[in-house]
């Protein structure tokens, strides 16, 4: 993450360290008004590209790069996501202010960028100590989250001039068929078929509604509060791309437990969509639709994509943990919270059937 008042940083991890004189000659060339070299600190969140505070005597910078030894692609490349932001500001208010890019690999071995660090609170899966929210600051607050991913949809892409960011048409068979593809590579000998899952969606594609600027990633823990609990930032945009509105919403709805869910989903909870007052996944559906104009009628094939979507992301990951590569005990009951998606995805499917 980028950075707020709840989300610590620590020391820079040793093998993250980079030498700090020589990026703030850099960006001294880059960004007037900078004093001494700055005092960095890691923040530990994320295990995607590696994200650093720089604190100067008068401000607070991000600077963001790759893990060491990934080159420029996909979830890493850092011109693209440098681009995206400078691209979508003057159009869409959330985003952080990109300030300077670097693509010299003598520097830090690969390109990264620096902007400037929005400051707020992210709601994670319970509110911070000294945190309330009635019903009505719960509803107000997530019919803002849904306004404000209707509002990214409705960016102008060619005048921000972003039309090349996506291959466009053909996206929901491409997410179907590429999920599908990261799903059979990342099996490990006790994962889930997935197979009437697939096959179901398979079936069922849908012709994208419109092809729009999509965050990709649109969660509250990716989002920014200020005192008044009002949206003041949007964080983390390395997979936006251009692809279906619906397509995001029912990445984001995977996330979104609500209070009536059974236990296994709410153990996996991560923001606080359970509080009185919250809309539920249904509501987010219907006030998107409302704000959004779209017609979008039966959900389902949306709402089956999102959790297998997000199963695949957590078999990767438990693959890792499988093979050996990562030894984080956090990763150890992703295999079992795999299956139980996989028993989720049929239950929505035979529901409809029925």
């Amino acid at each position: 993450m980028t950075g707020a008042a709840d989300d610590p940083t620590v020391e820079v991890r040793a093998e993250d360290r980079f030498d700090v004189d020589a990026v703030h000659d850099w960006l001294s060339s880059e960004v007037d008004g900078l004093g001494g070299p700055p005092e960095v600190r890691q923040f530990p969140r994320g295990a995607s590209n590696l994200t650093y505070l720089l604190r100067y005597p008068d401000r607070e910078l991000i600077l963001r790069r790759p893990p060491p030894g990934h080159k420029a692609a996909s979830a890493h490349d850092m011109r693209r996501e440098y681009r995206v932001q400078a691209a979508l500001k003057p159009a869409f208010g959330y985003v952080p202010t990109v300030l300077a890019f670097n693509d010299d690999p003598a520097l830090l071995g690969g390109d990264f960028y620096v902007m400037e660090r929005l400051d707020g609170l992210i709601l994670r899966g319970d509110l911070p100590p000294g945190l309330s929210l009635d019903e009505p600051a719960a509803r107000g607050l997530s019919e803002s989250l849904v306004d404000r991913l209707a509002e990214l949809h409705e960016v102008d892409v060619d005048a921000v001039g972003l039309r090349d960011l996506g291959k466009g048409a053909g996206y929901v068979e491409r997410q179907i068929r590429g999920w599908t593809s990261r799903f059979a590579k990342a099996k490990t000998p006790n994962a889930p078929e997935f197979a009437e899952v697939i096959a179901w969606l398979e079936a069922n594609l849908r012709d994208e509604v419109r092809i729009c600027l999509i965050h990709n990633d649109f969660r509250f823990d990716n989002v920014l509060l200020g005192d008044d609990l009002s949206i003041t930032g949007i964080l983390d945009w390395e997979m936006a791309t251009l692809g279906d509105p619906l397509m995001e919403l029912g990445s984001t709805l995977a996330y979104w437990v609500q209070a009536d869910d059974d236990d296994v989903m709410k153990a996996s909870r991560r923001q606080p969509t359970h509080l009185p007052g919250m809309l539920t996944r249904a509501e987010v559906v219907e006030r998107y639709a409302s704000r959004s104009g779209l017609e979008i009628g039966d959900f389902t094939f949306y709402e089956v994509y999102g959790l297998f979507r997000l199963a695949v992301v957590l078999q990767q990951i438990y693959y890792r943990f499988h093979s050996g590569d990562t030894h984080n005990p956090a990763f150890a009951d992703f295999g079992q919270f795999v299956a139980y998606l996989e028993w989720r995805c049929l239950e929505i499917i035979h529901k409809g059937r029925s």
